[in-house]
């Protein structure tokens, strides 16, 4: 609430020194108001000294209005880093699992994140968080907290109310209705999360609703990655020099150094794919050059044709005469044997699964060693569906999901082995699904995971033996996103709406592909960066990944959402840069402000599509 406040400061004898370089304080602030809106936020900078950071820290404990204290800065292994030294001998309890969850997210980010000793506790009534030092560790730790701070807040708060709320919503047991003089739950769509059999008595799903971070863990968890790319090519070292030969940098004139400058005469003319020259050569002798044209063997230099001017030519109008007008010097413009990539040098100086780079480079050394890709088939389903080529009928709607999903794996560098659009039909689900299994690695499956009669996709999963490790996600669009496997064989149940596929596809299909092929786990998901809102936008109680276009205003990235968000509407990814990833809304905190910045999932290559 407003009478709250939640306090960050500073450790660092720099910033306390220079205030303008502090960067993890400001951005700390930042994330705590879009996180919790309308609470006071204190920033202060205290330098690496034990005294002044537990004097700062008791006098905030003793206010009565400080719930939550932030330190970044000082939790790392120099001589000064002393943060945690200091918060210690203050806190009435320590909060391990607090400090092990925060350390084991950025341990999945960097193994950098050893080399912090940040402590986490209660002091009175008041949470302690230690953080590194920098901009980045603050925007993980954060993450980390945010979703579970508040909870942590009404328990250390003894709020008995809140409190049986959360744990009525954690354990899908019915949440006690708030008395009229609290305000309501954002409006809008609100899909139950309640966990219960399926059955006809209880209609609600059997599938736990998991949010996304966790189905993204259980995937890198299940999928097996391709680390035979480790041998293959990042451990690969070049068959051949590059150039080969002592190659020309410049159009000019091939010479030896010993025989300043002055008037030389042209012997010949040697040009790119001509063997080495090994005609002899004295000091008033040159050779016409053309770039990436192998040296004359006698040869140690090239003056460029800039720099010399032609005096005379022959009868048949070839260069005869030179006048050098610079002084020759050995190995001038003259790419060495192996200048660019020697025998002994990896071709790949660090892990690149990217198709352009992968395939390159390896033609740039003669190689045509073949990369295992993942294969993929595309399956969609619905009765109701008609091929793009199909006449209209009454009752059936046009199959965009196929197209969609076989051209984003186009666009990503992977490659759709096969498609289909079947009927809803049990037999027929998992006749086309067993058969495709034996040929391919993943599936990846619009429709038919939702809770309606004719949704038979994970009845055939488990009749096939597939380990459902998701049914629900936490999520909006996409929420009866499924993932299945089965010894190496994996399936994507993506929901029919188009804009669900499209968006469960992005957050969820393409990284599994991604580390299936042997990409490092940090490039596997999409990108992200920080957008501002241009408008108000009306928070789901479910995280929500809005479709919007990016404008760049003087450096600063806008995002404007593209139209009706509703998961029907296909038209919302015409011009969609990115997905805004929203938070889910509270009472607390309904709508999300313009001007507030939120991060964004980069879904294309040119993702700014006006700059002003």
């Amino acid at each position: 609430t407003g009478s709250r406040s939640r306090c960050v400061f500073t450790v660092s004898d720099t910033c306390s020194r220079e205030p303008a370089k502090d960067r993890s304080g400001p951005r700390l602030a930042e994330l705590i108001e879009e996180a919790f809106g309308n609470v006071r936020v204190r920033v202060r900078i205290i330098p690496d000294d034990h005294e002044l950071i537990q004097t700062k820290l008791k006098s905030w404990i003793g206010m009565e209005e400080v719930r939550v204290i932030i330190t970044t800065g000082g939790t790392g292994f120099a001589p000064r880093d002393v943060t945690p030294e200091a918060t210690k001998p203050l806190l009435d309890k320590e909060c391990p699992q607090l400090a092990l969850a925060i350390a084991l997210d950025s341990l999945r980010k960097t193994k950098f994140a050893a080399l912090s000793r940040g402590l986490c506790g209660i002091a009175g009534n008041t949470l302690i968080l230690n953080f590194p030092g920098s901009k980045k560790a603050v925007d993980e730790c954060f993450e980390s907290v945010r979703e579970i701070l508040p909870h942590a807040l009404h328990l250390i708060g003894d709020d008995i109310d809140l409190v049986q709320r959360t744990h009525a919503e954690v354990q899908g047991t019915p949440v006690p209705r708030p008395v009229p003089s609290v305000p309501q739950a954002p409006k809008g769509h609100s899909c139950p999360h309640k966990t219960g059999a399926g059955t006809d008595s209880d209609r609600n799903s059997p599938f736990p609703m998991m949010p996304v971070s966790e189905v993204l863990r259980i995937i890198f968890d299940t999928v097996k990655r391709n680390s035979s790319l480790d041998r293959l090519l990042w451990e690969k070292t070049s068959p051949v020099n590059i150039p080969p030969f002592r190659a020309s940098i410049k159009d000019g004139y091939a010479m030896k150094s010993t025989g300043f400058s002055g008037s030389k005469h042209v012997l010949g003319c040697v040009a790119a794919g001509d063997a080495p020259n090994n005609t002899p050569l004295a000091e008033d002798e040159c050779f016409k050059i053309n770039t990436g044209a192998p040296l004359p063997l006698e040869a140690d230099c090239v003056v460029q044709i800039e720099d010399t001017k032609l005096l005379q030519r022959d009868k048949h109008g070839k260069e005869s005469l030179v006048d050098i007008l610079v002084e020759p010097q050995a190995g001038l413009d003259v790419r060495p044997v192996g200048h660019d990539l020697s025998t002994k040098d990896r071709i790949f100086p660090a892990p690149d699964p990217s198709p352009v780079v992968v395939k390159s480079l390896l033609a740039s050394v003669g190689s045509r060693l073949g990369v295992h890709k993942p294969k993929v088939a595309i399956v969609s389903t619905g009765s109701e569906l008609l091929a793009p080529h199909d006449q209209p009928e009454l009752g059936k709607i046009y199959d965009s999901n196929t197209t969609m999903l076989e051209q984003l794996l186009l666009y990503f560098g992977f490659d759709c082995m096969q498609y289909s659009v079947l009927n809803d039909s049990f037999d027929l689900t998992k006749e086309s699904l067993s058969n495709l299994f034996e040929v391919v690695d993943f599936v990846i499956c619009s429709g038919g995971v939702s809770m309606g009669d004719k949704d038979f996709v994970k009845p055939v999963l488990e009749h096939l033996q597939f380990q459902l490790h998701c049914g629900r996600v936490n999520m909006k669009p996409g929420k009866p996103m499924t993932f299945a496997s089965r010894n190496h064989k994996y399936f994507f149940g993506l929901p029919g709406n188009p804009v669900s596929a499209f968006v469960t596809f992005h957050l969820f299909a393409l990284p599994a592909i991604r580390w299936a092929s042997g990409w490092d786990r940090s490039k596997c998901c999409l990108p992200s960066i920080n957008v501002k809102l241009m408008d108000d936008l009306s928070l789901d109680s479910r995280p929500e990944f809005m479709r919007a276009s990016v404008i760049s205003r003087g450096g600063v990235l806008y995002a404007s959402v593209n139209g009706d968000q509703i998961s029907s509407r296909l038209q919302s990814i015409v011009g969609a840069d990115v997905l805004i990833n929203l938070p889910g809304g509270t009472s607390e905190r309904p709508v999300a402000r313009a001007g507030q910045t939120f991060p964004a999932s980069v879904l294309r290559y040119d993702f700014i599509s006006k700059y002003e």
